[in-house]
């Protein structure tokens, strides 16, 4: 069960949108807080068992972690495991459903960080209500996502600028 989910409907096949989700190289370019991720190892796309660095900032902050996807489905699932060092942090799931003409993509967060964890993110991360903080940055990459996949110019550099304001 996840700790938080958004929904969207993008107008574009599901195997397009779940490429440009899966393309973690990419993800910069939607997300208000990743700063893009990068393949290691012998992996240079996604499949079950790879693993990738992603980046982060948030204002001044800068951070990296590192990820192991769980699922890799082409059109259906994407999804992957977050660690800090030897600590697990979380699980993000990308599923992506027909609609209409169109596709429903559900973007999920599981907090799974050890309590300590949770009680120091407040003062060492900025942010006190973590739920609330992931739900609000995924609802703007969903809809830069929305918005590059349907051949609109993205928001994402002026979500960026908001969300680091």
């Amino acid at each position: 069960m996840s700790d938080v989910e958004v929904s969207t409907v993008i107008q574009a096949p599901a195997e397009e949108v779940w490429r440009l989700v899966s393309d973690v190289t990419r993800m910069g370019q939607w997300s208000p807080e990743n700063t893009g991720g990068r393949w290691l190892g012998d992996a240079s796309g996604p499949s079950v068992g790879a693993r990738f660095r992603g980046s982060n900032r948030k204002g001044l902050r800068r951070w990296s972690t590192t990820c192991t996807v769980t699922a890799a489905d082409e059109g259906k699932a994407f999804a992957f495991d977050v660690t800090y060092g030897a600590l697990s942090i979380s699980t993000w799931q990308y599923t992506f459903k027909a609609k209409g003409s169109g596709t429903t993509v559900t973007e999920s967060w599981t907090d799974r960080r050890p309590g300590w964890m949770k009680v120091m993110s407040g003062p060492v991360m900025g942010v006190a209500d973590r739920e609330g903080h992931n739900r609000r940055q995924m609802e703007q990459t969903l809809a830069a996502l929305k918005a590059a996949a349907e051949g609109h110019s993205s928001p994402a550099a002026g979500l960026k600028s908001a969300a680091e304001g």
